[in-house]
């Protein structure tokens, strides 16, 4: 089992509608792929008053053909409908993990 996990930095203004539009639409959008066999997203618990609020979205895939079959096919496009629609809000990046 892989895990895809995305961290994402949400500026506070916009953690409402970007958490609700992750929920209802994007992570379902990347199920939709058939790549990953499920997903969970967790919020990052932080001390302190930053400007951000931190998500980690998990998707698990059962091989690593399936997340290469991912990134190359249907990512790029996923990628630029968030960075449109969030742009300047929110910033991403990406861990492979595999299950041992």
């Amino acid at each position: 089992m892989l895990l895809y996990n995305v961290t994402v930095g949400v500026d506070k203004s916009a953690e409402h509608e970007w958490l609700h539009w992750m929920k209802t639409e994007h992570i379902l959008d990347v199920l939709n792929t058939g790549m990953f066999i499920e997903a969970k997203i967790y919020k990052i618990l932080h001390q302190g008053e930053e400007e951000t609020v931190s998500y980690s979205i998990q998707y698990f895939a059962e091989t690593l053909s399936h997340v290469e079959q991912y990134l190359e096919k249907f990512a790029p496009a996923l990628r630029e409908e968030v960075s449109k629609r969030f742009e300047g809000k929110q910033v991403a990046f990406r861990t492979l993990l595999e299950e041992v």
